[in-house]
């Protein structure tokens, strides 16, 4: 899913913060602002992380791995993605990339859509420990005025969690929503472009007093495994 003819004529637009949306009953466009990630040349500010695990227990035995690498042979598209992979061994674990976006309005409430394009391997209708490694995976999507981060639990849960409201695996929360699960067609184990969006679901994130706000994208996974993706590209309109 790269960019269109249309959403590149729109992202030039949003350098000078006109907009794009088309208005169905020949009113007055919609200003927004566009923002393309396809990770060819760079990793483009983006950075990753995880939470949802015991803080007591020994983070190698997660594998995480958060890396710019070429997308996996066989999906039929030459180039290079961000690869986000964990092994879930506590029955759940949230893996996520983060960016920051300034020289926006300050204070202000933005309607946010994402379209995501990632390769994942796992087929929805697959079974597996805790749960499908397709099905039981949630990509999700949002954003909020301060920087998303894994912290320690307060209290006696003694566990690392995040420090905006995700959500809890299947369910979105009121910083992210749920684009789907990570499952492809089939019953094959082969690396597979999918796309996910919010388009009938967007998600309302407000700017701080300097005009920045942080965006998210990430997993929820249910099961318990391993789960290794490769997020090819990502697109993200703030409508005012």
């Amino acid at each position: 899913m790269k960019a269109s003819i249309k959403l590149l004529f729109c992202y030039v637009l949003a350098v000078f913060s006109f907009g794009c949306n088309d208005d169905d009953d020949g009113g007055a466009a919609t200003p927004s602002e566009f923002f393309v990630f396809t990770f060819n040349q760079s990793a483009e500010g983006w950075e990753g992380g995880f939470a949802d695990y015991p803080k007591d227990w020994e983070e190698s035995r997660f594998e995480f791995e958060f890396d710019r690498e070429d997308l996996p042979s066989g999906v039929g598209e030459n180039s290079m993605a961000m690869k986000l992979s964990g092994r879930n061994i506590s029955d759940d674990l949230f893996m996520f990339m983060k960016k920051q976006i300034t020289g926006l309005e300050p204070n202000h409430t933005y309607r946010v859509t994402f379209q995501i394009e990632l390769a994942s391997q796992y087929p929805e209708e697959s079974v597996g420990i805790g749960g499908s490694p397709g099905a039981s995976v949630y990509l999700k999507a949002g954003g909020a005025t301060i920087e998303p981060m894994p912290v320690e639990e307060q209290g006696a849960g003694n566990n690392i969690r995040m420090n905006i409201d995700k959500g809890g695996q299947s369910q979105g929360g009121k910083d992210m929503v749920v684009l789907g699960n990570v499952g492809i067609p089939g019953n094959a184990f082969e690396y597979r472009l999918i796309n996910r969006d919010n388009l009938q679901n967007p998600i309302e994130i407000t700017t701080d007093s300097n005009g920045s706000l942080w965006i998210i994208v990430g997993t929820d996974s249910g099961f318990e495994g391993t789960t290794t993706l490769y997020y090819n590209t990502i697109e993200v309109e703030l409508e005012y």
